[in-house]
């Protein structure tokens, strides 16, 4: 009776593992913070309860920092994600072990460091591709050095386009209830502003409608946020809301989609937090990103959504200040793991339903 029930308990604990999403988690830039972060999140419990995770990244990094910060968890040192063991109290770690500790100077900018940030992206990438992991979770890298070892990707998103092939993904940012696309990215303020056009602006409306569905969000009411201030008081002062924005959303409404604004940005993302509003659509950068900030630092979370997999990234950079001295925070790592293991399976099964390559 109890070789029985033994069996069973262990068939049960397989099927749960089944059932959690297995997380792939390149460990940034070892100069970074990015190593101890993602160590100190695997020692937390819950992070277990709701996924299967795995870093893939250099062994002898993360067994010094391991040391800085005290963690006397197991580091599992395996050939394949099939090794993994899954279980809280061992760190299954994937080793592309291309750092020598006598290069490593924490805190400094090392193209080094950038390229083997850039291999465990790289490597993470084949793997989710390959069906091994179901979503990517990355850690930071530092722009100067990925330039200095001569990769000409201006980040995170960049390199995960090219590698899979994918046109044109989109950036949601997350915090609490509050949810924010983006209509452009890496472009000065004054190319961001030339870029809010009619056409630029329903063609990423429509990815940002596939991208609830992915997430599996019930509704799709998005407002646009105003470019001007007083979304420009009917041209007063400005004419992108009557000439582009306007005009968008009122095509983006005979095609049946719950697009509302221009909004006013001074209140927009207050107004979505508090749930009149399930997304944002931010027209540049910066405009989204205090605005989710503010909301709570650490708890804001970046997707990169379009690609056949999953990514979620912590929202913040390599913090070369405090590198190496074990004070780093672990809560935005924790987060965007929690975010990837609630996400990941529904975004896989519906994926190729989407099409998104084409638009």
């Amino acid at each position: 009776m109890g070789i029985y029930i033994g069996e069973v308990i262990k068939i049960l604990m397989e099927l749960i593992i089944l059932n959690k999403p297995v997380l792939g988690v390149p460990m940034g830039d070892p100069a970074g913070i990015g190593p101890e972060i993602i160590l100190k999140a695997l020692t937390n419990e819950e992070v277990y309860d709701k996924s299967n995770p795995v870093i893939i990244g250099d062994f002898n990094v993360l067994s010094s920092i391991a040391d800085i910060i005290g963690i006397k968890f197991k580091l599992n040192n395996i050939k394949c994600v099939e090794e993994a063991e899954f279980k809280f109290g061992t760190i299954d770690i994937l080793p592309i072990n291309n750092m020598n500790l006598s290069d490593l100077d924490y805190g400094v900018v090392n193209a080094k460091c950038g390229k083997a940030a850039y291999e465990y992206i790289e490597a993470s990438i084949g793997l989710a591709q390959s069906g091994k992991l179901d979503a990517v979770v990355t850690t930071p890298i530092n722009k100067e050095a990925v330039k200095g070892a001569n990769i000409n990707f201006l980040g995170h998103t960049e390199m995960f386009a090219s590698l899979t092939n994918t046109k044109n993904p989109i950036t949601m940012f997350q915090v609490h209830e509050l949810r924010v696309f983006f209509l452009s990215r890496h472009l000065s303020l004054k190319e961001a502003c030339d870029y809010v056009k009619k056409d630029n602006i329903i063609k990423i409306m429509k990815k940002c409608i596939n991208s609830i569905d992915l997430l599996g969000i019930e509704n799709r009411k998005i407002a646009i946020a105003g470019l001007n201030p007083h979304s420009s008081d009917n041209g007063m002062f400005g004419r992108e809301e009557l000439d582009e924005i306007i005009p968008a959303i009122e095509e983006l409404n005979k095609l049946g989609h719950d697009v509302l604004g221009p909004i006013p940005a001074d209140c927009v993302f207050h107004q979505a937090l508090n749930g009149k509003y399930d997304a944002v659509l931010s027209l540049y950068h910066d405009q989204g990103h205090v605005a989710t900030k503010m909301v709570d630092f650490e708890k804001t979370i970046a997707f990169t959504i379009g690609l056949p997999f999953l990514r979620t990234s912590v929202d913040h950079g390599t913090a070369f200040d405090i590198a190496g001295k074990g004070i780093a925070s672990a809560k935005s790592m924790e987060e965007a793991i929690f975010y990837a293991a609630k996400h990941a399976l529904r975004y896989k099964l519906l994926y190729n339903d989407i099409g998104w390559n084409k638009y």
